[in-house]
């Protein structure tokens, strides 16, 4: 049976003078794109440009809201905000997305959050609900991007919103099948060897392989490379070719 994957980036991350990443090598590799929304990076001269590639190049596109955190690029842990604000603050991002996207006749098809908010929201009831309500409230056809084994999984599919079941091909996994924080040994994997058989181990044998030697059963519909990852493109040209290799078409879970 042909079996069908996702391959997404997160990219427009770009700020002003400053890039980040090879967004137009990556528009040319994977078939989806999370687009930052100037919380955590990015700004409108950048997102828009990121859409206009993406629709070149037919790639679908999504939001990629976060923390409010330009200075740690969303990836400190951030506490504190009132609930209502920060619902407030992810319906803005989510909603900048979608009004570029149709400025550009790009249609919107996803939303997945970013760094720490999404990493805070796996494991955050409240949280994970919080996020899942705001993108229902901009727009209820919107799939969520999520990670298996998380509380924003079970939110969002509670909302009726349709998920997306994501994997990394350059993040390990803990026990518990979440990221390996950033901030402990061999969280982020640069080795392409190492970043390709993990994927395959997911994609085609179904299984997470964890830090602690377990193995937790998954069906992904999409994998990520990080765009700001040293040589993602080359990451990326490598894990389709095997992909491909292996029967896997590859194409977005949502069309724009």
């Amino acid at each position: 049976m042909t079996r069908t994957l996702d391959f997404n980036c997160d990219m427009g991350e770009s700020f002003g003078a400053w890039t980040i990443g090879d967004d137009a090598a990556m528009l040319e590799l994977v078939s989806t794109a999370n687009i930052a929304c100037g919380f955590h990076a990015g700004d409108p001269a950048v997102m828009r440009r990121t859409i206009r590639m993406a629709k070149a190049n037919g790639v679908s596109v999504g939001a990629h809201p976060s923390f409010n955190d330009l200075y740690g690029f969303g990836r400190r842990r951030i506490s504190g905000e009132r609930p209502e604000d920060l619902e407030a603050q992810l319906i803005y991002q989510i909603a900048a997305v979608q009004g570029m996207c149709a400025a550009e006749g790009h249609t919107m098809t996803h939303v997945k959050t970013h760094g720490s908010l999404g990493n805070m929201a796996a494991v955050d009831p409240d949280l994970a609900r919080l996020c899942a309500r705001a993108v229902k409230l901009v727009d209820p056809s919107l799939v969520y991007v999520s990670l298996p084994y998380s509380e924003t999984y079970a939110a969002a599919e509670k909302a009726g919103l349709r998920v997306a079941c994501e994997i990394y091909a350059d993040r390990s996994y803990t026990d518990a099948g979440e990221l390996t924080p950033r901030n402990e040994p061999d969280a982020v994997i640069h080795d392409p060897q190492e970043s390709l058989d993990q994927v395959l181990e997911m994609v085609v044998n179904g299984v997470i392989p964890t830090t602690g030697g377990k193995r937790l059963p998954v069906e992904p519909a999409t994998l990520c490379v990080h765009g700001d990852t040293p040589g993602a493109a080359i990451i990326a040209t490598r894990l389709r070719k095997a992909l491909e290799e292996n029967g896997v078409v590859i194409a977005p879970f949502a069309k724009s």
